[in-house]
C-alpha cells in the first residue's frame, strides 16, 4: 500500500532452496494449522500441537471435550497451565528444544473445568517441522478401559471359535448314542433296563438342546430393521414382570430423544432379556422380601470410544439391579460360556447376549459391587 515490502515471515534461505523439499516445507508453513492438523480430530486420544515454548497451536476435539474448553480459547495459551504440575511439561519441552530425545513419556494430572483433575499418561514427541511439538495425553482410566475392551473382544472371538468346534464335535457322536439307545430299547422287555435307555435318550436330548443354544447366534440370520430401544425395553419388562409378578419392581429411566437405529430387534430383545433374567434370579432373596428392583436406563453417549473406535453418538442401555453383586470368583469370566453364578444355570445367557450385541458392532460392560450391578450395553448410533 505504501510502497514498502512487507517482510517475509519465512526464512530467506528456505525461499532460496531449490527442489521439491523446499517447496513442500514452504507449502506446510502456508497452510493454516486448522487444516494441517484437522485429521487429529479423528483420534480418540487427547492431542495438542504446541510451539517449542508450549503455546498451543492446535487442540483436537477429544482434548476440547476433556478440558471443557473450546479450541479457540485453548489456542495461543501455554499448555503447561493445563496441568497440576506445569514444570514437568516445561522440562519436557526444554529437552525437545535441545534435541535430547525423540519422545518422552511421563504421568501427570490434567486440569478440567468443573471436574476433578484427570490422570493422564503424557507423550511428548518432536515433529519434522522445526518449532512444533506433539503432546499426546492418554487418560489412564481410558487406557485401562481400552485394554479391558480388547480382552473382551478377543475373548468373544475365542469363545465363538471354541463353541463352533466343540458343538460340532459333540453333535455327531450324540446322534449315534441316542440312536443306539433307541434300538436297544426296542429289544428290551425288562422295565428296569428300559428305564436306563430312557435316561440315555433324555440326557442325549438335553445335550442336543444345549448344543443348539450354543450354535443359535451363528445359525440365525441377522434380520435388520428399524429398532426403537424403548420398545425393546418394554417388551423385556413385560416378560420379566410376568415371570416375577410379586416382590420385584422394574423401573424406567428413559431418554426419549434417542433415535431409532438399524438392527435386529429380536436379537436385542433376547440380549436384554438374558441380562434382566439373570438380574431377577440374583435378586431372589430381595424379591422374597419385596425389595427387588431392576432399572432400565437409556442415555445417549457422545464422543464415546469402545471396540478401538470413536463414535460421535452411541446408545447406552443400563440394566441395573440392587442385588448382592457378581461373585468375585467369576467377575472376570461372566461372559465365558458355561460360567454361571447360580445353581442350575446354564452359563449361556450372558455369552449369547454379548454375541448378539457384538453383531450390532457394540459391546456389553459390567460394573458390580454389593447392592448395585450395572450391565451397560453400548451400540453405535447413526
Amino acid at each position: 500500500m505504501n510502497g514498502r515490502k512487507t517482510p517475509s515471515k519465512f526464512p530467506p534461505d528456505l525461499l532460496a532452496r531449490p527442489g521439491s523439499v523446499a517447496k513442500r516445507k514452504l507449502t506446510e508453513l502456508l497452510i493454516p494449522a486448522a487444516q494441517r492438523f484437522q485429521s487429529l480430530d479423528m483420534l480418540a486420544t487427547l492431542v495438542a500441537v504446541v510451539s517449542s515454548n508450549g503455546d498451543v497451536l492446535y487442540a483436537n476435539a477429544a482434548l476440547e471435550d476433556a478440558l471443557g474448553m473450546s479450541r479457540r480459547s485453548i489456542t495461543g495459551t501455554p499448555l503447561q497451565a493445563c496441568f497440576n504440575d506445569p514444570a514437568l511439561l516445561e522440562s519436557a519441552l526444554s529437552g525437545a528444544r535441545g534435541n535430547e530425545f525423540a519422545a518422552l513419556r511421563y504421568d501427570a494430572f490434567l486440569k478440567r473445568t468443573n471436574h476433578e483433575p484427570l490422570p493422564v499418561h503424557v507423550v511428548v514427541a518432536q515433529t519434522e517441522t522445526p518449532g512444533e511439538v506433539i503432546v499426546e495425553l492418554l487418560p489412564l482410566e481410558q487406557q485401562t478401559r481400552q485394554e479391558r475392551e480388547e480382552r473382551l473382544l478377543d475373548q468373544a472371538q475365542a469363545n465363538k471359535e471354541l463353541i463352533r468346534n466343540l458343538a460340532h464335535e459333540i453333535k455327531n457322536p450324540l446322534g449315534g448314542i441316542r440312536g443306539a439307545a433307541q434300538l436297544l430299547q426296542m429289544d428290551l422287555e425288562s422295565k428296569e433296563l428300559i428305564e436306563y435307555t430312557q435316561v440315555i435318550i433324555h440326557e442325549a436330548d438335553r445335550l442336543q438342546s444345549l448344543v443348539d443354544r450354543l450354535l443359535a447366534p451363528h445359525r440365525r440370520p441377522h434380520v435388520v430393521g428399524d429398532v426403537n430401544i424403548h420398545e425393546v425395553c418394554e417388551r423385556v419388562r413385560s416378560l420379566i414382570l410376568a415371570e416375577f409378578p410379586k416382590g420385584l419392581r422394574v423401573l424406567r429411566d428413559y431418554d426419549a430423544s434417542i433415535p431409532e437405529f438399524r438392527g435386529d430387534r429380536e436379537q436385542l430383545i433376547q440380549a436384554v432379556l438374558n441380562i434382566a433374567h439373570n438380574a431377577a434370579h440374583a435378586l431372589s432373596a430381595s424379591i422374597a422380601s419385596g425389595e427387588g428392583e431392576i432399572t432400565f436406563k437409556t442415555r445417549v453417549g457422545r464422543q464415546v470410544t469402545f471396540g478401538k473406535q470413536r463414535y460421535k453418538l452411541a446408545l447406552e442401555l443400563h440394566v441395573i439391579d440392587n442385588g448382592p453383586g457378581v461373585p468375585d470368583s467369576i467377575k472376570d469370566r461372566i461372559f465365558f460360556p458355561l460360567v454361571s453364578g447360580r445353581d442350575g444355570g446354564s452359563g449361556l445367557g450372558l455369552t449369547l447376549a454379548q454375541t448378539f450385541v457384538q453383531q450390532h458392532h457394540g459391546l456389553i460392560e459390567c460394573e458390580s459391587v454389593p447392592g448395585k450391578t450395572d450391565f451397560k450395553i453400548l451400540i453405535p448410533l447413526p
